[in-house]
């Protein structure tokens, strides 16, 4: 049975996918996106803290019957900053910028709160959410010495749709190159109604080029959906779009696999070569399908050291539900 996911997670969520705050030296600031209580130790070791959390909700008819209902629902999101010791600029600073960055977001994203894209950007060798496996064959994702992670610089290449191409071969004849990817989900698998795994390349073998793609069912440990492409030798966006049966294509880790392998194998006298520009996984929820900004303030504490820099927003957001009776 499918859940409807709490307006705050898919909120947090939505800032912590999204938000990019640039520090005066080019680099990128770190804000920690929590639940809805600020921790002052918890700014100790970041440049800011977004906080998320419920206010209030009401239940609006849509028609007489009062079947079709519209839950309109107010959050609270405050942006926290301080001075740090050797920070470049100061907090009330580093609180205007991630307040220009909440608002981008929140009015970019307003119709699409519930849909989070993963990628791999700004991950290397050891990641601890999303991951990627070089192989030749279609072992599950859990078989042991069969899969081997990246290396850094390759998971580089994976970070962006730029031409900067992973590429991997396999020489041995019948053998596939192959690389396995690992999405590592943020919601709930029962709260999750569509996921869409991406694969942006293409691949060579001697008897034939294309691409092949599967996604992992943990229910029935087999590869399915296969889809093919990219048999011009020049990039195809390959996709599996899931709508059915969702919670099994996700593990009870909250990983999503996608299984990429050239459609052929090598021969003896040419290897197979898969060549890869980007992948993703763009999962949609049930739960909120609107939210934007109401207005926000400054309410900042002046009155201990350090001083506390800190915004709130008043930020709506919707659904609309059928209760059947």
């Amino acid at each position: 049975m499918s859940e409807t996911e709490e307006a705050a997670a898919t909120v947090m969520r939505l800032l912590k996918a999204n938000l990019r705050v640039v520090k005066d030296d080019g680099g990128l600031a770190s804000i920690n996106v929590v639940n809805e209580f600020q921790n002052a130790q918890a700014i100790k070791g970041f440049d800011g803290q977004v906080t998320v959390g419920f206010a209030e909700s009401a239940d609006q008819k849509m028609e007489l019957s009062g079947k079709w209902r519209k839950r309109l629902q107010v959050l609270r999101v405050n942006v926290w900053t301080s001075e740090q010791a050797g920070s470049g600029e100061s907090g009330r600073v580093m609180r205007g910028k991630i307040v220009e960055e909440v608002n981008r977001v929140v009015r970019q994203k307003r119709s699409r709160p519930n849909e989070t894209t993963y990628e791999f950007y700004n991950l290397g060798a050891g990641s601890q959410t999303h991951k990627a496996y070089f192989g030749n064959g279609e072992a599950s994702p859990y078989t042991p010495n069969v899969w081997t992670e990246l290396a850094s610089e390759n998971y580089q290449r994976l970070w962006a749709s730029d031409d900067n191409r992973l590429q991997l071969s396999a020489d041995e004849d019948g053998a596939y190159a192959t690389v396995l990817f690992g999405f590592k989900l943020e919601c709930r698998e029962k709260t999750a109604k569509k996921i869409a795994v991406s694969f942006e390349g293409f691949g060579t073998a001697a008897g034939g080029d294309g691409v092949t793609v599967k996604a992992w069912n943990s229910e029935s440990f087999l590869w399915e959906n296969a889809q093919s492409d990219g048999a011009g030798g020049t990039d195809e966006t390959i996709t599996i779009t899931l709508t059915a049966n969702v919670p099994n294509y996700i593990d009870e880790d909250g990983y999503v696999w996608l299984l990429t392998r050239t459609t052929n194998p090598a021969s003896a006298q040419s290897p197979a070569v898969l060549h890869c520009d980007y992948v993703s996984c763009t999962v949609t929820v049930n739960g909120i399908t609107y939210c934007d900004v109401v207005n926000y303030r400054d309410l900042d504490r002046v009155d201990g050291v350090p001083f506390i820099f800190r915004t709130e927003f008043v930020v709506k957001s919707w659904f609309f539900e059928n209760i059947g009776v």
